[in-house]
């Protein structure tokens, strides 16, 4: 029974800190699924040691991206995608291309190995949909063009996922890369084509029993979840990634009548999460050797970011998509992908990796999903203040960061508020108490009365003093002048 409450008070503690943290970047008007990758850092074995990383967080983080890229798959039209089907199999082409190109020139430089380079290589070249399709939603741009080529690029990005897993799980064995991996990747690429082919004409697929499902929340909910978890059980059995069955499965479900249901349906389970999504990539982060490696890290997040950021845009542009949609969509694939962290560790199980060249390739992952919404949201606010002109940089930072500003400064006031008024409290109940004391004090004293004949044979009071009636003496001197004492 203790251990059960003390499981639920780290639950709760883990959810109010996500919440707070979310609620104070949505203030500075952020996004706040970075508050959510903070929470998991903060509350991780190398800070405070509230949460380990362990088995359970790591499964609900894969159901979470299992469940994205099923609502992805249902969400997503094929018409639409089919119209950016070259431009988006051009770009993530050319993506891991240069991810590739530009590794192995840092692996010669650094002296990683062959099989060290390519990893790493497919990790840098592919961005986090689960992220990206966060921060559309954050820009207003998802269902717009930024969003339709984003999106398709993102999707042949997770196509291409499937055979990098097959091929990075044959690096550092025995056999290496034979006919078995070439014939499950052909069947994956091409299996997937097809459907989209097939699913691409006009028309419904039919769903059994959604006379019965339809309207009945509990039951479509139920259904939906079984044909995500089917597709990845179908695909995983022979062999290829669970994650290509559910989005398979999406896929196929959105072409039914109860496409519009299953998505409100699916969506807040499927909200919850992502954001134990994004907290595990927190709990993955060993802040211990960022610390001790931090100009090391730093330049590689800081180049990754960039490079890729540039290299997106430029791609983006040949592939011949305008400057204002290639522009944000560039930015918005900066990061790097959730589906790193899985090669990162074959790297690792498979002894390609050793034990720092994987903490510095999960410190690179985990530090540009955090990062990438403010790079996003700043680089878009300097693109705009730019068009506009500016005399100088600094005049630029304070424009760009106006809203950010203008929110600290309200938090610092009430902060300042908040720390005077216990003062101002406690100064009032102090001078009320001297009151009470002093009130108290004058009613202890004897009071001393006088009868009539006393009061007429007493002596006249000093000069300046008043008689017991509270008025002035007669004998006070009219002048105004102190009396003079003989001593």
């Amino acid at each position: 029974m203790e251990e059960n409450l003390t499981n639920l008070t780290e639950i709760a503690v883990v959810a109010l800190v996500a919440v707070g943290l979310g609620l104070f970047f949505v203030r500075l008007r952020q996004p706040p699924v970075v508050g959510y990758i903070i929470a998991g850092m903060l509350l991780g074995p190398t800070v405070f040691g509230l949460v380990a990383h362990g088995e359970s967080v790591r499964f609900l983080a894969e159901l979470g991206v299992l469940l994205l890229m099923f609502l992805i798959g249902m969400e997503l039209s094929i018409r639409a995608f089919v119209t950016v089907l070259k431009p988006a199999v051009i770009v993530a082409s050319l993506q891991i291309v240069a991810g590739l190109g530009i590794s192995f020139l840092f692996g010669s430089i650094a002296g990683w190995s062959i099989e060290a380079s390519l990893l790493i290589g497919f990790a840098v070249a592919v961005s986090s949909t689960a992220l990206a399709i966060k921060m559309l939603e954050e820009i207003g741009e998802l269902r717009a063009d930024t969003g339709r080529i984003t999106v398709g690029v993102l999707i042949a990005q997770d196509i291409a996922i499937v055979p990098i897993l097959l091929f990075a799980n044959s690096l550092g064995g025995p056999e290496g890369v034979g006919y078995g991996i070439l014939f499950y990747l052909a069947l994956a690429v091409g299996g997937l084509f097809a459907l989209i082919w097939a699913l691409a004409k006009p028309g419904r697929v039919p769903f059994p029993f959604a006379d019965r499902i339809q309207g009945r929340i509990d039951l479509l909910t139920l259904a939906m979840f079984t044909a995500c978890f089917t597709g990845a059980a179908v695909t995983g059995v022979i062999g290829l990634s669970p994650v290509y069955g559910a989005f398979v499965a999406g896929l196929v479900v959105g072409k039914t009548a109860l496409r519009s249901e299953a998505i409100h349906a699916t969506e807040p389970i499927q909200s919850l999460l992502m954001v134990v999504f994004f907290l595990s990539i927190g709990l993955l982060m060993d802040m211990n050797y960022i610390v001790e490696n931090f100009g090391l890290v730093f330049s590689f997040v800081l180049g990754v970011i960039l490079i890729k950021s540039i290299l997106n845009v430029v791609l983006l542009r040949i592939a011949g998509e305008r400057w204002e949609v290639a522009f944000p969509a560039g930015l918005v694939m900066a990061q790097v992908g959730e589906f790193s962290f899985v090669l990162a560790s074959i790297g690792l199980s498979n002894r390609i990796m050793d034990g720092a060249l994987y903490q510095l390739t999960i410190s690179v992952i985990a530090i540009s999903l955090l990062v990438s919404p403010l790079w996003l949201v700043s680089v878009r606010r300097f693109h705009i203040v730019a068009s506009r002109g500016v005399s100088s940089f600094k005049d630029a930072l304070a424009e760009v960061y106006e809203g950010e500003i203008a929110g600290m400064e309200k938090g610092a006031a009430a902060v300042s508020r908040a720390v005077q008024h216990p003062k101002r409290w406690a100064l009032a109940a102090k001078v009320a108490v001297q009151r009470r004391r002093s009130k108290a004090g004058e009613d202890d004293q004897p009071q001393i009365t006088f009868s009539r004949a006393e009061e007429e044979s007493a002596p006249p009071s000093s000069e300046g003093q008043t008689s017991p009636e509270g008025e002035q003496d007669e004998n006070k001197p009219s002048t105004g002048e102190a009396p003079k004492w003989p001593f």
